[in-house]
């Protein structure tokens, strides 16, 4: 058995609206065992100056490498090593769970399972494997494309049986998928039901890729769990997903970074064309999501055009600027992340009985939520897996 001892002199423990001080944490191997007041004790005990649950990213695409033209294209061996990088960019960022929503031919589950046999680091993970999607639909290259309630229940039932956490599908056209609109519905309300109550009777919740208005309500009228994007939402949107506890993962940083970048980078023009179109209204969309008390997990579309893998704080940072209070950005970014991903029994909060999955920071982030940049440790299930010097 292994023991840590870390004093927290400012504890962020994602449950809480206030922070605590002076509080001393004692993880015995990959659980936290007691939180109390600090006091001395005749053991190795870590100071830090803040501590916060190690961050969640609900939405990314792990074999993707980033800041490269439209028609670069890469060997599975090139995107295998550029998945380790990726694994360690997380963890380097504080991120200690990603959500994986999307990857051709199920590689994330290998990746999962390299992790978890230690074979290289990387944060824990929930893995979709290959979304699901209509004939020619958004994501059709790597997805299964199917039409119809009984080709739809069969993805499903696929998906299921390579052993993946959760079901992916596409609601709308994106940005990303050459002659389809990111405003077009594409699954049927009845299609997508199917879809999801078939996950949920396997006990795997649902997110789907719904960016224009039709497709969302769509995907709510089908009882979906997490909404992804959600670039149009209107009152109706927000009551349903108010009624039904669905949560948004609003993923601010794809079309920024897209803009950021634009064509003269490499970015093709109908991305940068379709991107221009739904940013506005995706801004407002979550501005009136997070008024309405919409549950907000976070999320980046990590591997998209320059969006990389150790975005998470740029995340944070555009929520920051829609007047969302830093105290609530972490919250997304740690219990509300978990209970999106269906966790939050185990991971997202600094609690008695949950993971030790912490990021001790130099400076507070609730002064500035740029400071989640400022890491000094980052401690997975009890171990410290990235250390920096103050």
């Amino acid at each position: 058995m292994t023991k840590l001892y870390i004093h927290a002199q400012t504890l962020i423990d994602g449950i809480s609206d206030t922070p605590k001080y002076d509080q001393l944490i004692t993880v015995e191997d990959d659980k936290i065992v007691q939180i109390e007041d600090y006091y001395e004790i005749n053991e190795d005990v870590i100071h830090e100056n803040v501590v916060t649950p190690g961050f969640f990213n609900c939405h990314v695409h792990i074999l993707y490498p980033v800041g490269f033209g439209e028609n670069k294209e890469f060997t599975l061996m090139e995107k295998a090593f550029y998945a380790q990088k990726h694994c360690k960019e997380y963890l380097e960022s504080g991120v200690t769970f990603i959500r994986v929503v999307g990857t051709e031919e199920n590689y994330d589950l290998q990746i999962k399972e390299a992790i978890e046999n230690h074979v290289i680091e990387g944060p824990h993970m929930y893995c979709a494997g290959k979304v699901i999607c209509m004939t020619g639909g958004h994501g059709w290259q790597e997805g299964i494309e199917a039409d119809g309630k009984d080709a739809c229940l069969k993805a499903v039932r696929t998906q299921l049986r390579s052993g993946v956490d959760l079901i992916k599908m596409m609601a709308t056209g994106g940005v990303m998928t050459k002659g389809v609109e990111p405003g077009n519905a594409q699954f049927t309300v009845d299609e997508m039901k199917v879809m999801i109550e078939e996950a949920h009777k396997a006990g795997r919740k649902t997110a789907t890729h719904a960016q224009g208005l039709q497709g969302i309500k769509n995907a709510l009228y089908a009882g979906i769990d997490s909404i992804e994007h959600g670039c149009f939402l209107d009152d109706e949107c927000l009551e349903l997903m108010k009624k039904q506890n669905t949560f948004l993962v609003p993923t601010l940083c794809a079309p920024q970074c897209i803009i950021d970048k634009g064509v003269e980078n490499g970015v093709a023009q109908y991305m940068v064309d379709k991107t221009l179109k739904v940013k506005d209204a995706h801004v407002e969309s979550v501005k009136k999501a997070y008024d309405k008390g919409i549950q907000i997990a976070l999320g980046t579309d990590a591997g998209t055009p320059f969006n990389y893998h150790s975005n998470t704080t740029y995340e944070m940072e555009l929520l920051s600027k829609l007047n969302i209070s830093n105290m609530d950005i972490l919250k997304m970014a740690t219990i509300n992340s978990a209970r999106c991903v269906g966790v939050d029994k185990d991971y997202g909060s600094i609690e008695v009985g949950k993971h030790a999955d912490l990021v001790c920071l130099n400076e507070n982030p609730l002064e500035n939520i740029s400071n989640v940049r400022k890491i000094n440790k980052v401690i997975q299930s009890g171990r410290i897996v990235v250390q920096n010097t103050r």
